[in-house]
């Protein structure tokens, strides 16, 4: 029986999370969960180019000629990225910055050509684009939660705002070094992992 579109949101969301389940898209944490506020930003983008090139290739899907899909696919995602980095510069030029490369690298995510090939190509344009948009969610909600644990306890702060006052500030806190480095992210999302199955033993992987 076909999913509804309830179904398919939040099942990318919790049930089949494309990093905590099929441990896709997680070379972008390293860079970007440093701080809440990049991380955000990160997800957001991720989030539309996965839903909206998800419908705009489910609405086409009949016109692809089988030979040529993955190109026509690449096209739509680096057009959805452009387009999305374009508006980070004029509008959030800082935001833009910090992000350097990581935004024009979408189009590279697993996450969204994953969908775009193994979705879109066969479903209709409504429940591609909840699909997308609930796979684009699931990557955020991972996300946000490496740099909430990164941002914290490594710097002290939420979304640049202090929390916890550093001892080099005079406050109490010590900050920990080695959650600020790139890597604590994969330790982070390993933990992750483990919690989400250890909870649900149905997301683990089959032999």
């Amino acid at each position: 029986m076909a999913e509804s579109n309830r179904e398919l949101l939040t099942r990318s969301i919790f049930k089949r999370n494309p990093i905590a389940l099929l441990v896709l898209g997680i070379c972008s944490a390293l860079a970007v969960t440093g701080q809440m506020t990049t991380a955000l930003v990160m997800s957001v983008c991720v989030t539309l180019v996965v839903a909206f090139s998800s419908l705009t290739i489910s609405l086409v899907r009949y016109q692809i000629p089988a030979s040529v899909r993955i190109g026509l696919q690449i096209i739509v995602i680096a057009t959805l990225v452009i387009l999305v980095d374009q508006i980070l510069k004029a509008f959030f030029f800082g935001l833009s910055k910090q992000l350097s490369i990581y935004v024009g690298l979408i189009i590279t995510n697993c996450i969204v050509m994953g969908r775009a090939e193994g979705f879109a190509m066969s479903n209709p344009p409504i429940a591609s684009f909840v699909d997308g948009l609930g796979n684009g969610l699931g990557y955020g909600l991972v996300l946000l939660a490496v740099a909430f644990v990164r941002e914290l306890f490594g710097s002290g702060s939420l979304f640049g705002y202090e929390i916890l006052p550093l001892t080099t500030n005079g406050g109490w806190y010590l900050r920990n070094g080695m959650l600020v480095l790139p890597a604590s992210a994969f330790f982070l999302i390993a933990l992750i992992i483990w919690l989400l199955r250890a909870i649900d033993p149905s997301q683990e992987e089959k032999d």
